[in-house]
């Protein structure tokens, strides 16, 4: 039975597909594609005489129409999709039209661009005694967010957050985390493409991270990170602290810390 694979593209490197995704997309008869978001360089791994159709231009019914098209023809299809789909990445709806439709399909997770960032930065973003919990979302635009979600309500939770498609509101971002309770002082960073060729990364504050982020003509394509754990202050887990005993190890009284 033909099915359709959704993979997950990664963050924007084009080493940083899963080796499942690139299987698939490497034995793809039809690919249909984020191109706004997509690295293309990912489109190399494609056999030659695949078909590949940037999704950019198209509706649902544009995207959907064309998986029923290969599908009927008993082509392999990949729906590559940026980062992983399962954030803000609209697969439901397109998996939805599937099941109406009787056609198969897998998920194949991917790297997302949180994960991209926070490697490239080399941060952790649940810091032993700092953070425990990161908090992932996006400013309300045309898109809605429920009132229970807004920036101010999550920001008094004043833990790790990784906030997407923002950036073109950096200023609004930052009035709303101010207003939940963040402290200007509060360490922020935006990167623009993480893991990119031409990635480009701003640090600062609440206080200063607006300009920065207007000084370096950031406007689109990039995550906003704030939260303590960009910070100084650390802790060192009680995972490899030779005192502290767990299921594969005994700790050792009075050991040299």
């Amino acid at each position: 039975m033909t099915i359709v694979s959704f993979v997950g593209a990664g963050p924007g490197d084009k080493d940083l597909i899963t080796l499942k995704g690139y299987r698939r997309l490497a034995e793809a008869d039809v690919i249909i594609y984020a191109g706004s978001l997509v690295n293309p360089e990912l489109l190399d791994y494609c056999k030659d005489g695949a078909e590949k159709d940037d999704s950019a231009s198209m509706t649902l019914e544009d995207i959907i129409s064309k998986m029923q098209e290969a599908v009927a023809a008993d082509k392999t299809v990949v729906r590559l999709q940026t980062g992983d789909f399962s954030i803000y990445g609209s697969i439901r709806e397109q998996i939805e039209e599937l099941k109406k439709l009787d056609i198969g399909y897998e998920c194949i997770p991917g790297v997302s661009s949180f994960l991209g960032a926070a490697s490239s930065m080399g941060v952790e973003y649940t810091v032993p005694e700092v953070s425990q919990s990161v908090i992932i979302t996006r400013m309300a635009g045309r898109t809605p967010v429920p009132d229970s979600e807004s920036l101010e309500k999550l920001a008094s939770h004043h833990t790790s957050m990784v906030i997407f498609l923002s950036v073109q509101g950096v200023g609004k971002v930052v009035r709303e985390l101010l207003a939940g309770g963040y402290k200007e002082t509060t360490p922020a960073a935006v990167i623009y493409k993480a893991t990119w060729p031409d990635e480009k990364m701003v640090k600062g504050t609440l206080a200063d991270i607006a300009m920065k982020v207007k000084e370096a003509g950031i406007r689109r394509t990039a995550l906003i990170m704030v939260g303590d754990f960009l910070g100084d202050e650390y802790s060192y887990s009680k995972l490899y602290d030779a005192t502290f005993t767990h299921t594969y190890r005994k700790g050792i009284k009075n050991a040299k810390k």
